[in-house]
Protein backbone atom coordinates (compact mmCIF):
# COMPACT_ATOMS: atom_id res chain seq x y z
CA UNK A 1 0.00 0.00 0.00
CA UNK A 2 1.19 3.39 -1.27
CA UNK A 3 1.46 6.63 1.44
CA UNK A 4 -0.98 7.94 -1.53
CA UNK A 5 -3.71 4.95 -1.27
CA UNK A 6 -3.14 4.89 2.89
CA UNK A 7 -4.27 8.17 3.00
CA UNK A 8 -7.36 7.63 0.26
CA UNK A 9 -8.58 5.23 2.36
CA UNK A 10 -8.28 7.03 5.87
CA UNK A 11 -9.73 9.92 3.55
CA UNK A 12 -12.76 7.82 2.59
CA UNK A 13 -13.10 6.78 6.10
CA UNK A 14 -13.42 9.58 8.23
CA UNK A 15 -15.79 11.14 5.67
CA UNK A 16 -17.67 7.85 5.75
CA UNK A 17 -17.96 8.50 9.90
CA UNK A 18 -18.86 11.88 9.46
CA UNK A 19 -21.94 11.46 7.45
CA UNK A 20 -22.89 8.82 9.55
CA UNK A 21 -22.67 11.03 12.55
CA UNK A 22 -24.50 13.97 10.31
CA UNK A 23 -27.86 11.18 9.66
CA UNK A 24 -27.23 10.72 13.68
CA UNK A 25 -28.05 13.93 14.19
CA UNK A 26 -30.52 14.29 11.49
CA UNK A 27 -32.26 11.44 13.24
CA UNK A 28 -31.68 13.05 16.81
CA UNK A 29 -32.85 16.48 15.44
CA UNK A 30 -36.18 14.87 14.22
CA UNK A 31 -36.64 12.94 17.05
CA UNK A 32 -36.07 16.42 19.17
CA UNK A 33 -39.16 18.15 16.68
CA UNK A 34 -41.37 14.86 17.55
CA UNK A 35 -41.10 14.95 20.94
CA UNK A 36 -41.34 18.82 21.00
CA UNK A 37 -44.54 18.46 19.02
CA UNK A 38 -45.92 15.72 21.59
CA UNK A 39 -45.37 18.31 23.79
CA UNK A 40 -46.51 21.41 22.54
CA UNK A 41 -49.81 19.01 21.56
CA UNK A 42 -50.20 17.73 25.39
CA UNK A 43 -49.78 21.51 26.46
CA UNK A 44 -52.45 22.50 23.93
CA UNK A 45 -54.83 19.60 25.30
CA UNK A 46 -54.15 21.53 28.55
CA UNK A 47 -54.94 25.03 27.58
CA UNK A 48 -55.63 25.83 24.33
CA UNK A 49 -58.29 23.12 23.75
CA UNK A 50 -60.19 24.34 26.04
CA UNK A 51 -63.48 27.27 25.36
CA UNK A 52 -62.54 30.56 26.92
CA UNK A 53 -63.28 33.84 26.37
CA UNK A 54 -59.62 35.25 25.47
CA UNK A 55 -56.83 33.51 23.70
CA UNK A 56 -53.18 34.45 22.66
CA UNK A 57 -51.53 34.94 19.40
CA UNK A 58 -49.53 32.32 20.00
CA UNK A 59 -52.12 30.03 21.19
CA UNK A 60 -53.59 30.18 17.46
CA UNK A 61 -50.07 29.82 15.80
CA UNK A 62 -50.08 26.44 18.03
CA UNK A 63 -53.02 25.02 17.10
CA UNK A 64 -52.46 25.67 13.62
CA UNK A 65 -49.29 23.65 14.12
CA UNK A 66 -51.31 20.80 15.62
CA UNK A 67 -53.99 21.22 12.74
CA UNK A 68 -51.52 20.52 10.14
CA UNK A 69 -49.30 17.67 12.68
CA UNK A 70 -49.37 13.80 11.86
CA UNK A 71 -51.62 13.88 15.03
CA UNK A 72 -53.89 16.76 13.87
CA UNK A 73 -57.21 16.89 11.36
CA UNK A 74 -57.06 15.18 8.22
CA UNK A 75 -58.36 18.13 5.74
CA UNK A 76 -56.30 20.72 7.73
CA UNK A 77 -52.95 18.20 6.84
CA UNK A 78 -54.42 17.78 2.77
CA UNK A 79 -54.53 21.17 2.06
CA UNK A 80 -52.57 23.14 -0.51
CA UNK A 81 -51.73 26.94 -0.95
CA UNK A 82 -53.57 25.87 -4.00
CA UNK A 83 -56.67 24.58 -2.43
CA UNK A 84 -57.26 27.36 -0.03
CA UNK A 85 -57.09 29.78 -3.09
CA UNK A 86 -60.91 30.01 -3.25
CA UNK A 87 -61.13 30.26 0.26
CA UNK A 88 -59.57 33.64 0.70
CA UNK A 89 -61.21 35.07 -1.90
CA UNK A 90 -64.72 33.75 -0.20
CA UNK A 91 -63.66 34.76 3.54
CA UNK A 92 -62.89 38.52 2.27
CA UNK A 93 -65.90 38.55 0.90
CA UNK A 94 -67.86 37.13 3.69
CA UNK A 95 -65.80 39.93 5.86
CA UNK A 96 -67.22 42.85 3.85
CA UNK A 97 -70.80 41.49 4.31
CA UNK A 98 -70.62 41.32 8.26
CA UNK A 99 -68.89 45.11 7.97
CA UNK A 100 -71.70 45.73 6.31
CA UNK A 101 -74.05 44.43 8.51
CA UNK A 102 -73.37 46.63 11.34
CA UNK A 103 -72.42 44.04 14.00
CA UNK A 104 -69.17 44.22 15.13
CA UNK A 105 -69.42 40.77 16.89
CA UNK A 106 -70.27 39.09 13.43
CA UNK A 107 -67.39 41.41 11.82
CA UNK A 108 -64.65 40.35 14.79
CA UNK A 109 -65.73 36.97 14.00
CA UNK A 110 -65.34 37.23 9.93
CA UNK A 111 -61.83 39.00 10.75
CA UNK A 112 -60.90 35.69 12.71
CA UNK A 113 -62.18 33.52 9.55
CA UNK A 114 -59.53 35.70 7.73
CA UNK A 115 -57.10 35.87 9.77
CA UNK A 116 -57.18 31.56 9.52
CA UNK A 117 -56.47 32.08 6.16
CA UNK A 118 -53.39 33.94 6.75
CA UNK A 119 -52.15 31.63 9.73
CA UNK A 120 -52.80 28.58 7.13
CA UNK A 121 -50.76 29.44 4.74
CA UNK A 122 -48.31 30.91 6.71
CA UNK A 123 -47.81 27.13 8.52
CA UNK A 124 -47.79 25.42 5.43
CA UNK A 125 -44.59 27.69 3.84
CA UNK A 126 -43.40 27.47 6.94
CA UNK A 127 -43.20 23.27 6.38
CA UNK A 128 -41.60 23.72 3.18
CA UNK A 129 -39.17 26.11 4.41
CA UNK A 130 -40.23 28.74 2.66
CA UNK A 131 -41.48 31.06 4.87
CA UNK A 132 -42.74 31.99 8.45
CA UNK A 133 -45.55 34.01 10.01
CA UNK A 134 -42.50 36.40 11.36
CA UNK A 135 -41.11 37.18 8.28
CA UNK A 136 -45.41 37.64 7.17
CA UNK A 137 -45.33 40.13 9.93
CA UNK A 138 -41.70 41.80 9.11
CA UNK A 139 -42.82 42.22 5.43
CA UNK A 140 -46.05 44.23 6.79
CA UNK A 141 -43.76 46.57 9.64
CA UNK A 142 -40.96 47.35 6.41
CA UNK A 143 -44.12 48.07 3.96
CA UNK A 144 -45.39 50.45 6.30
CA UNK A 145 -42.17 51.89 7.34
CA UNK A 146 -40.87 52.39 3.72
CA UNK A 147 -43.74 53.54 2.59
CA UNK A 148 -44.54 56.52 4.80
CA UNK A 149 -41.80 58.52 4.27
CA UNK A 150 -43.29 61.61 5.11
CA UNK A 151 -43.05 60.16 8.83
CA UNK A 152 -40.54 58.03 8.94
CA UNK A 153 -38.31 59.72 6.02
CA UNK A 154 -37.72 63.05 4.12
CA UNK A 155 -41.07 63.22 2.34
CA UNK A 156 -43.91 65.82 2.82
CA UNK A 157 -47.65 65.35 2.66
CA UNK A 158 -50.22 67.11 4.98
CA UNK A 159 -53.32 65.89 2.91
CA UNK A 160 -54.53 61.87 2.41
CA UNK A 161 -54.21 62.67 -1.25
CA UNK A 162 -49.98 64.02 -0.97
CA UNK A 163 -50.27 60.74 1.44
CA UNK A 164 -51.30 58.42 -1.51
CA UNK A 165 -48.83 60.01 -3.96
CA UNK A 166 -46.30 58.97 -1.51
CA UNK A 167 -47.05 55.93 -0.99
CA UNK A 168 -47.50 55.27 -4.90
CA UNK A 169 -44.28 56.45 -5.46
CA UNK A 170 -42.66 54.57 -3.02
CA UNK A 171 -44.59 51.55 -4.47
CA UNK A 172 -42.92 51.71 -7.72
CA UNK A 173 -39.59 52.29 -6.17
CA UNK A 174 -39.80 49.08 -3.84
CA UNK A 175 -41.38 47.07 -6.71
CA UNK A 176 -38.81 48.07 -9.57
CA UNK A 177 -41.01 49.68 -12.05
CA UNK A 178 -39.54 52.06 -14.44
CA UNK A 179 -42.95 53.39 -16.11
CA UNK A 180 -46.70 54.33 -15.31
CA UNK A 181 -47.58 51.40 -17.70
CA UNK A 182 -45.45 49.10 -15.48
CA UNK A 183 -47.93 50.53 -12.73
CA UNK A 184 -50.92 49.29 -14.56
CA UNK A 185 -49.81 46.08 -15.87
CA UNK A 186 -48.63 45.72 -11.78
CA UNK A 187 -53.11 45.47 -10.98
CA UNK A 188 -53.55 41.79 -10.20
CA UNK A 189 -55.21 40.28 -13.28
CA UNK A 190 -56.85 37.72 -10.40
CA UNK A 191 -59.10 40.90 -9.11
CA UNK A 192 -63.17 41.33 -10.25
CA UNK A 193 -63.10 43.00 -13.18
CA UNK A 194 -65.13 45.89 -11.98
CA UNK A 195 -62.67 46.46 -8.99
CA UNK A 196 -59.29 45.84 -11.63
CA UNK A 197 -60.80 48.46 -14.10
CA UNK A 198 -61.76 51.13 -11.33
CA UNK A 199 -57.87 50.44 -9.60
CA UNK A 200 -56.21 50.95 -13.43
CA UNK A 201 -58.14 54.19 -13.94
CA UNK A 202 -56.91 55.55 -10.87
CA UNK A 203 -53.14 54.62 -11.75
CA UNK A 204 -53.60 56.23 -15.05
CA UNK A 205 -55.35 59.46 -13.51
CA UNK A 206 -52.59 59.65 -10.89
CA UNK A 207 -50.01 60.47 -14.02
CA UNK A 208 -52.67 63.30 -15.51
CA UNK A 209 -54.66 60.63 -17.72
CA UNK A 210 -58.01 61.88 -16.81
CA UNK A 211 -60.88 63.82 -17.19
CA UNK A 212 -61.06 67.33 -15.45
CA UNK A 213 -64.50 66.56 -14.02
CA UNK A 214 -67.43 64.01 -14.16
CA UNK A 215 -69.07 65.72 -17.09
CA UNK A 216 -66.04 63.93 -19.52
CA UNK A 217 -66.08 60.47 -18.21
CA UNK A 218 -70.21 60.69 -18.01
CA UNK A 219 -70.40 61.79 -21.66
CA UNK A 220 -67.94 58.96 -22.44
CA UNK A 221 -71.20 56.48 -21.40
CA UNK A 222 -73.74 57.74 -23.62
CA UNK A 223 -70.90 57.30 -26.87
CA UNK A 224 -70.24 53.94 -25.70
CA UNK A 225 -73.56 52.76 -25.41
CA UNK A 226 -74.00 54.01 -28.80
CA UNK A 227 -71.65 51.78 -30.41
CA UNK A 228 -72.81 49.03 -28.09
CA UNK A 229 -76.36 49.34 -29.74
CA UNK A 230 -74.92 49.53 -32.64
CA UNK A 231 -72.90 45.89 -32.57
CA UNK A 232 -76.45 44.69 -31.08
CA UNK A 233 -77.93 45.47 -34.74
CA UNK A 234 -74.91 44.08 -36.38
CA UNK A 235 -75.84 40.70 -34.32
CA UNK A 236 -79.16 41.06 -35.13
CA UNK A 237 -78.01 40.82 -38.80
CA UNK A 238 -75.60 37.90 -38.14
CA UNK A 239 -72.85 40.08 -37.63
CA UNK A 240 -71.00 39.45 -34.06
CA UNK A 241 -67.53 40.30 -33.71
CA UNK A 242 -67.48 43.22 -31.69
CA UNK A 243 -70.84 42.62 -29.36
CA UNK A 244 -68.43 41.85 -26.39
CA UNK A 245 -65.66 44.41 -27.03
CA UNK A 246 -68.18 46.82 -27.02
CA UNK A 247 -69.67 46.08 -24.33
CA UNK A 248 -66.51 45.79 -21.84
CA UNK A 249 -65.87 49.53 -23.53
CA UNK A 250 -69.21 50.57 -22.06
CA UNK A 251 -68.64 48.64 -18.67
CA UNK A 252 -65.28 50.58 -18.49
CA UNK A 253 -66.97 53.99 -18.62
CA UNK A 254 -69.22 53.26 -16.14
CA UNK A 255 -66.80 52.57 -13.74
CA UNK A 256 -64.97 55.48 -14.92
CA UNK A 257 -67.99 57.85 -13.97
CA UNK A 258 -68.89 56.11 -10.47
CA UNK A 259 -64.70 56.37 -9.99
CA UNK A 260 -64.84 60.18 -10.67
CA UNK A 261 -68.17 60.30 -8.52
CA UNK A 262 -66.11 58.06 -5.84
CA UNK A 263 -68.55 55.47 -5.94
CA UNK A 264 -66.60 51.86 -5.56
CA UNK A 265 -68.52 49.74 -8.44
CA UNK A 266 -68.19 46.56 -7.05
CA UNK A 267 -70.09 47.46 -3.58
CA UNK A 268 -72.52 49.24 -5.73
CA UNK A 269 -73.22 46.75 -8.05
CA UNK A 270 -73.34 44.09 -4.52
CA UNK A 271 -75.83 46.47 -3.30
CA UNK A 272 -78.19 46.71 -6.30
CA UNK A 273 -77.71 42.66 -6.04
CA UNK A 274 -78.84 42.55 -2.64
CA UNK A 275 -81.73 45.12 -3.21
CA UNK A 276 -82.72 42.67 -6.74
CA UNK A 277 -83.01 39.81 -4.40
CA UNK A 278 -84.68 41.50 -1.47
CA UNK A 279 -87.53 43.05 -3.71
CA UNK A 280 -87.85 39.48 -5.81
CA UNK A 281 -88.19 37.99 -2.25
CA UNK A 282 -91.02 40.45 -1.34
CA UNK A 283 -92.90 40.46 -5.25
CA UNK A 284 -92.94 36.74 -4.76
CA UNK A 285 -94.70 36.73 -1.00
CA UNK A 286 -96.97 39.11 -2.79
CA UNK A 287 -97.99 36.84 -5.96
CA UNK A 288 -97.97 33.65 -3.79
CA UNK A 289 -100.48 35.36 -1.09
CA UNK A 290 -102.61 36.73 -4.34
CA UNK A 291 -102.32 32.54 -5.09
CA UNK A 292 -100.76 33.33 -8.12
CA UNK A 293 -97.31 31.57 -8.13
CA UNK A 294 -94.56 33.35 -10.64
CA UNK A 295 -94.13 30.87 -12.95
CA UNK A 296 -97.60 31.10 -13.57
CA UNK A 297 -97.67 35.01 -14.61
CA UNK A 298 -96.72 37.11 -17.68
CA UNK A 299 -94.39 39.39 -17.74
CA UNK A 300 -96.57 42.31 -17.59
CA UNK A 301 -98.45 40.90 -14.39
CA UNK A 302 -94.67 40.34 -12.69
CA UNK A 303 -93.44 43.35 -13.63
CA UNK A 304 -97.04 45.20 -11.45
CA UNK A 305 -95.87 43.04 -8.49
CA UNK A 306 -92.26 44.56 -8.95
CA UNK A 307 -93.69 47.90 -9.50
CA UNK A 308 -96.00 47.96 -6.57
CA UNK A 309 -93.05 46.31 -3.94
CA UNK A 310 -90.65 49.28 -5.06
CA UNK A 311 -93.50 51.99 -4.14
CA UNK A 312 -93.63 50.55 -0.72
CA UNK A 313 -89.99 50.51 -0.29
CA UNK A 314 -89.75 54.14 -1.68
CA UNK A 315 -92.81 55.57 0.53
CA UNK A 316 -91.41 53.31 3.50
CA UNK A 317 -87.84 55.58 3.29
CA UNK A 318 -89.82 58.72 3.10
Amino acid sequence: MTAASGKTKTTEAAEMAAAAEDTNKMGATEEMKSESLAQEVCDLKDSSFTIKDQYRFDELLKIMRFLRSPQGCPWDRNQTHASLRSNLIEEAWECLDALDSGIPERFADELGDLLLQVIFHAQMAAEAGEFTIDDVIAHLCRKLVSRHTHLFGKDHADSPEEVLATWEKNKMKEKGLQSESDALKDVPSSLPALARAAKVQKKAANCGFDWPDISGADAKIDEELAEFREELGHRAAGEDEHCEEEAGDLLFAVVNTLRKAKIDPEIALQKSNEKFIRRFERMESKALAAGQPLRDLNLDEVEAFYQEVKKEEKNASR
